[in-house]
């Protein structure tokens, strides 16, 4: 699916659903500006009222085919394209953001800077953590560019 078409998906997805979140943000291919779309990837925060109102919200534009407590995944009827929703909390949004985001290139490297230094970031989300077990990063994408020694990386730029 091309860009544009992929973006009005999106935006009309988080328009129903941010009544419902604390924060909500299109990630994936989309946010890296890609010209071709492969699937819809949203990272939210959900209001704690609404635990029980999003799942039924997504019931209603496609087919949930998982129902997961940190991801759902529907596959949109109208243009047969996977909708994948990331459930995050305050300490792990930045981290899920920036995973959830990609590209896959990118989070190996990350992933293998993090590795050469004997620490981990997690895919969960949780954040980057020292050989110790410590949290060191992950309150804002930026953090973990600059912990692991990396210059930050706009969404577009992320290969």
């Amino acid at each position: 699916m091309k860009l544009e078409q992929a973006k009005q998906i999106a935006n009309n997805i988080k328009e129903i659903l941010t009544p419902y979140c604390d924060r909500i943000e299109i990630a994936g291919s989309i946010r890296r500006r890609k010209p071709i779309v492969h699937d819809i990837d949203i990272v939210l925060i959900e209001k704690p009222e609404s635990a029980l109102i999003i799942p039924s919200i997504l019931a209603t534009i496609g087919t949930l085919t998982l129902n997961g407590s940190k991801i759902k995944r529907v596959l949109y009827h109208e243009e047969d394209i996977f909708i994948d929703i990331y459930f995050a909390t305050p300490a792990s949004w930045s981290t899920l953001l920036l995973i959830r985001t990609g590209s896959k290139e990118n989070n190996i490297r990350l992933a293998t800077t993090a590795k050469r230094k004997g620490w981990q970031l997690k895919a969960n989300g949780d954040g980057l953590f020292n050989n110790h077990g410590d949290r060191i990063a992950g309150d804002t994408e930026e953090t973990i560019y600059q912990v692991l020694g990396l210059p930050y990386q706009e969404p577009h730029d992320r290969h």
